[in-house]
């Protein structure tokens, strides 16, 4: 089969490899019909991830076709299309109980892609398959229901859950990328009545409107504290969701959060950034960071299917598998191609 391959940092080639197989009887292999490309994707070709090794096939979400199980599967069988989740979970270990995924202790957590053969192929095998799969429902794009492997339950988990958006409160999310925006969308779902979004690029503060932004602030032209606190007569933020992933863009969370507010950090930092405690100490400021468990998948697939909650509107750009590195070169250069996500589909047989 066909994949794409990370090389080291700045490398990767969509290049002839072994096909997967069943290592465990809880794996599962599934055929890969969409998947895409996440900003830690790009964050593991800046070399921010220290876990991947060359040759490690990229990638963490997709949906396909499941091609064979092992013989402890039960949730699922051969010929059913199923959601990969980014986060596997063994379901057994003390965070699993709990709900807590990306913590998993029993081999599960955050490893497609990362520290196993990703999704970014035409075949992945999918460990813990009953846990860390789930069925697509009737009338369901293999598209939009690809948002739901990992942006919409991260925006909602690490960015509103973990903020604690409130109805009535002020939301600023720093960043207008995929995550922002699935954030943006998802704190709708609790009534603030104010939501702020804040970025460098015009084309992603056009779209943060579109998903549900009440002001967009361009921070290279703008002052973004000061218009926030403008904004908020002079308070600041409830809740502030930092989507970005470097320390300029937490450190402006922290500046903008009123006192008494939650600071809730979803970038995947590869540097060091300075918490400013002498300006925090006395803030009563919560401060929460955190991996996407997935645990709320099947809530939104609920809202999905109600209409209450949309994805349909993140895929701005379509590729096939042979042009995977085009899809790439598009999604590295989001703020010239306006790409929010990009979506990359097996060709039509």
């Amino acid at each position: 089969m066909k994949a794409l391959v990370f090389h080291g940092p700045g490398k990767k080639s969509w290049e002839e490899v072994a096909s997967p197989a069943l290592l465990a009887d809880t794996d599962a292999i599934v055929r890969v019909e969409a998947t895409t490309i996440c900003g830690t994707d790009l964050h593991i070709l800046k070399g921010d991830v220290p876990t991947l090794v060359e040759g490690r096939i990229l990638g963490h979400e997709a949906v396909g076709t499941v091609t064979l199980v092992g013989s402890a599967v039960k949730n699922i069988e051969t010929g059913d299309r199923v959601l990969v989740s980014c986060v596997s979970a063994c379901g057994h270990c003390r965070y699993c109980r709990e709900g807590s995924y990306g913590q998993c202790l029993g081999g599960g957590g955050w490893i497609l892609g990362n520290t196993i053969d990703g999704t970014q192929a035409e075949f992945v095998r999918v460990p813990f398959a009953d846990n860390s799969t789930y069925l697509v429902p009737d009338g369901f794009t293999d598209e939009e229901t690809l948002m739901l492997a990992d942006i919409l339950p991260t925006g909602f988990e690490v960015g509103v859950l973990n903020g604690q958006v409130k109805p009535g409160d002020v939301v600023v999310v720093v960043g207008a990328g995929p995550i922002g925006l699935s954030a943006i969308s998802a704190a709708q779902l609790y009534t603030p009545s104010l939501i702020i979004a804040v970025d460098l690029a015009d084309s992603r503060l056009e779209s943060a409107k579109k998903f549900g932004a009440d002001l967009t602030i361009n921070n290279s032209s703008q002052d973004a504290l000061a218009t926030v606190l403008e904004a908020t007569g002079g308070r600041g933020a409830d809740v502030a969701i930092e989507a970005v992933g470097i320390p300029a863009t937490f450190e402006l969370a922290a500046d903008l959060v009123c006192p008494g507010g939650h600071i809730a950090n979803v970038g995947v930092h590869g540097a060091p950034a300075a918490l400013h405690l002498e300006r925090l100490w006395d803030k009563n400021v919560t401060i929460t960071t955190g991996l996407v468990d997935t645990s709320s998948t099947p809530t939104l697939l609920k809202l999905l299917a109600s209409r209450r909650l949309r994805s349909d509107n993140f895929v701005t750009h379509h590729f096939t598998f042979d042009q995977f590195l085009e899809a790439y070169d598009t999604s590295m250069r989001a703020g010239e191609t306006g790409a929010i996500k990009v979506a990359i589909s097996r060709p039509p047989a």
